[in-house]
């Protein structure tokens, strides 16, 4: 009986706690990562109480006269119906652009918003270039505010530049050609042509134009020849041109022509002979007492009608 009663308790005693404690083991492991599943349940709750913000583009660039999105994206908030507010920032100066509900400012007419944030502008102008500040208040969020800014940029295409031809210029002289242009942004860079054919920077880097001596400014218009050869003469015309665009102004003739030293010397030569005989005429003059006699003549004419007879 003892052999039996061990043998059960063999069979049931010590086996038997190992056997429920493997039971309860899952409920034991589910209790235990609780706190775990809470924990990140409230992480999540507070990740998502925060209104936030993106922009598909923070740099939009866009020529004038076409349209431009300027993107605010809400990503995260529990705010069903946010306030929106979009200003604009130019020159130290903050002015509404959507507020109470409506467009407002300049851009009136011409904006609307886009989904529930972005603001779309139509026939964008030079003016619109600024920074825009894109602001979200969500009351139901832990944290209420956010905001994001966008700078616009607008290009503006150049208009015909003014260009400054010398109409004739003398052998080996220097001479400078210029060309403006205010409109365009950005800046634009200018080229010069002559007949046509596209002028180098520096006239030594070209084989082509070895007979010339010209520097060009691409960033000024100014092209400047320290001496001209008759090879210079020709029409010229600049261009101006950015990211818009370009423009050109109207051809415009240089016409180099050469000196005629024996020319000018011979004419020198007669006027100086001119002048030395009209000097010996007045000497010859002087000596044969021509100018006396008039002037003595005269004082007795004088004399004669001042006394009454």
């Amino acid at each position: 009986m003892r052999f039996g009663k061990s043998s059960g308790a063999a069979r049931g005693g010590p086996s038997a706690p190992r056997d429920m404690a493997l039971r309860r083991r899952p409920g034991l492991g589910l209790r235990g990562r609780l706190p775990d599943l809470c924990l990140l349940l409230l992480l999540r709750g507070c990740l998502t109480a925060a209104v936030n913000l993106k922009s598909s583009n923070r740099n939009p660039v866009v020529q004038e006269f076409e349209s431009v999105e300027l993107s605010c994206i809400i990503t995260d908030s529990q705010t069903n119906d946010p306030r929106i507010e979009w200003k604009k920032i130019q020159d130290d100066q903050t002015a509404y652009v959507f507020f109470d509900n409506r467009i407002q400012g300049d851009l009136a007419g011409r904006a609307e918003l886009l989904g529930k944030t972005s603001l779309k502008i139509w026939n964008v102008t030079r003016t619109d270039s600024a920074i825009y500040r894109c602001e979200v208040v969500a009351r139901n969020d832990r944290k209420e505010i956010d905001e994001i800014v966008i700078e616009l940029t607008v290009q503006v295409k150049p208009v015909p530049p003014v260009c400054r031809v010398p109409k004739a210029v003398p052998v080996g002289k220097s001479a400078t050609l210029q060309c403006q242009e205010s409109e365009g942004y950005p800046r634009p860079h200018y080229s010069w042509y002559r007949n046509d054919v596209p002028l180098p920077t520096d006239s030594r880097a070209n084989p082509r134009f070895r007979n010339s001596s010209f520097l060009l400014n691409p960033e000024t218009g100014t092209l400047v020849f320290s001496a001209v050869h008759k090879e210079d003469s020709g029409q010229y015309y600049c261009i101006a041109s950015n990211d818009a665009g370009s423009a050109r102004c109207e051809e415009q003739e240089l016409e180099v022509y050469d000196l005629n030293i024996g020319g000018i010397i011979g004419g020198v030569l007669v006027v100086l002979a001119v002048l030395a005989l009209i000097t010996v005429g007045i000497c010859c003059a002087y000596r044969r007492g021509y100018f006396i006699n008039n002037k003595q003549n005269g004082e007795r004419v004088t004399s004669g009608t001042s006394h009454p007879s």
